[in-house]
C-alpha cells in the first residue's frame, strides 16, 4: 500500500517552538550544520511508530526546553500521510510537559501507539548503528528486532512481554525461598514469548538471506547472515512454536539453580547475536572497513525495505536515513539514491552538505536546517 508523509508539523518538540514541513509524498534531503535540527525531525517522524523512535529516550526528555518565562506546552507531532487513495491524519504527543505517557490521535479519535503500525512503518539507520559490528550482542539484537517489527508488528510486544517476565524471574529467584508455583507461571510466559520471538527471527533472517540473494550485482556489499542463538538456530532448522516453547521451559526450570548463582538467565533468545559476513570478501562484517560496515548495515535496511514496499497488506516503508552518506563513496551514494527511486519509497536523509546530495536535486526536496529554521529550496 503505497504510504507517504504529505505534511508534517511540530510544536515544541525538542529545539522547535514550532515548524512545518509540506514534502507532499516527496523524498527529503535535509542540510545545514551540527545540531540544526537535522536529526530531531526524523526522530518526529519516528514517533510515529510504537516505542520511543529512533533515539530510544524517555518521553519526558523530547519536549523543547522552553525558557523559565514560557508556559511550557507539551510536545506534539502530527502528519497528513497519504495511503493509497485514501488520506489519514496521525498525531501523537504528551498530554501535559513532562508526561512519560504519549496521547495517540488517527483522525481525529484516540488510539493506541501499536495502532500505528498498521498506518505508518518508519523503518531507520543512524549513526550509533555505526557501530554494529563492533558493540555487544545486545546492540545487533536490537536492530534485527526493529527489522522484525518492520514486517510482524506483534513482535514488539513479544519482546515487552518477554523482557518483563525475565525481570520478574529474576526477582523470584532472588528471594530467599522462590515461590516455585509461581516460578512455573512465569516461565511458561517466558517460554511463550521467547518461542514467538525466536521463529519471527529466523523467518526474519531467511527472508532476508533470500532478498540480499536476489540482489546481486548491486554496488552495495551483500550481508551472509546467521543467527548463533540456541533457540533462534532451533527456530530456523525446522522446530515448531510448540516445540521450543516447550524445550526452553523446561532448560528454565532445570537452569533455576544455576541462574540463581549468576543473577541472570544463561538461556534464552535474550542471550542470542546476529552474525554478519562480507559476502563477496568472505570475512566478518567486524573486519570490514567503516564504509563497507556502513554499507552492509545499509543493504539490510534497503532488503527489508524492499521485501516491505512488496507487501499489499501493509503501509509502504518510510526510510528515516540520518548522515547516511557520510561514509558512502559518490558511486555508493548515488546508487543509494537510485535504489530509494526505483523502490518508490518516500526518504528522509540529513547531512552536513549540500553536496553530498547532489544527484537528488530535482528528485527530492531539498531542505537547508540552520537554528531550528526550515528553508526550502528552490526546485
Amino acid at each position: 500500500m503505497r504510504s507517504a508523509i504529505l505534511d508534517l508539523r511540530l510544536t515544541d518538540f525538542r529545539c522547535y517552538a514550532a515548524a512545518t514541513l509540506a514534502p507532499a509524498g516527496r523524498s527529503v534531503f535535509l542540510f545545514g550544520p551540527n545540531g540544526a535540527g537535522k536529526t530531531n525531525l526524523l526522530e518526529a517522524i519516528s514517533l510515529f511508530s510504537p516505542g520511543r523512535g529512533l533515539r530510544g529516550v524517555a518521553l519526558a526528555e523530547i519536549g523543547r526546553r522552553a525558557p523559565a518565562e514560557a508556559d511550557g506546552a507539551p510536545w506534539a507531532v502530527s502528519a497528513r500521510i497519504g495511503c493509497g487513495e485514501a488520506t489519514l491524519v496521525i498525531g501523537t504527543g504528551a498530554e501535559t510537559r513532562g508526561a512519560a505517557r504519549r496521547l495517540v490521535r488517527i483522525d481525529g479519535e484516540p488510539a493506541a501507539p501499536g495502532d500505528l503500525a498498521s498506518r505508518v512503518r518508519p523503518m531507520w539507520l543512524t549513526p550509533a548503528q555505526d557501530r554494529l559490528f563492533l558493540d555487544g550482542p545486545a546492540e545487533r539484537r536490537r536492530f534485527l528486532d526493529r527489522l522484525v517489527f518492520a514486517a510482524w508488528p506483534a513482535h514488539a510486544a513479544d519482546v515487552g512481554a518477554y523482557e518483563r517476565a525475565l525481570r520478574e524471574r529474576g526477582q523470584l529467584l532472588a528471594a530467599e525461598t522462590p515461590d516455585a508455583l509461581w516460578l512455573d507461571a512465569v516461565e511458561r510466559r517466558l517460554a511463550a514469548a521467547g518461542a514467538r520471538i525466536a521463529l519471527a527471527r529466523a523467518r526474519t533472517v531467511q527472508a532476508l538471506a533470500e532478498e540480499i540473494a536476489g540482489r546481486e550485482g548491486r554496488p552495495f556489499p551483500r550481508a551472509g547472515l546467521a543467527l548463533t542463538g540456541v533457540w533462534e538456530r532451533e527456530a530456523a532448522a525446522g522446530a515448531g512454536e510448540g516445540e521450543i516453547e516447550s524445550r526452553l521451559a523446561a532448560a528454565l526450570a532445570a537452569g533455576r539453580g544455576r541462574d540463581r548463582a549468576a543473577g541472570r538467565a544463561l538461556t534464552g533468545p535474550h542471550r542470542g547475536d546476529l552474525a554478519v559476513t562480507h559476502l563477496e570478501k568472505g570475512r566478518a562484517a567486524a573486519e570490514s572497513s567503516t564504509g563497507e560496515q556502513k554499507a552492509l548495515i545499509l543493504n539490510l535496511v534497503l532488503a527489508q525495505a524492499a521485501r516491505l514496499s512488496r507487501v499489499e497488506s501493509g503501509p509502504d516503508p518510510i526510510l528515516l536515513l540520518d548522515e547516511v552518506a557520510a561514509h558512502l563513496d559518490p558511486f555508493r551514494r548515488a546508487a543509494l539514491f537510485d535504489e530509494i527511486e526505483a523502490l518508490a519509497l518516500q526518504a528522509f536523509l540529513t547531512g552536513v552538505d549540500a553536496s553530498l546530495f547532489e544527484t537528488l536535486k530535482g528528485r527530492a526536496m531539498g531542505v537547508h536546517v540552520d537554528a531550528s529554521r526550515l528553508t526550502v529550496l528552490e526546485p
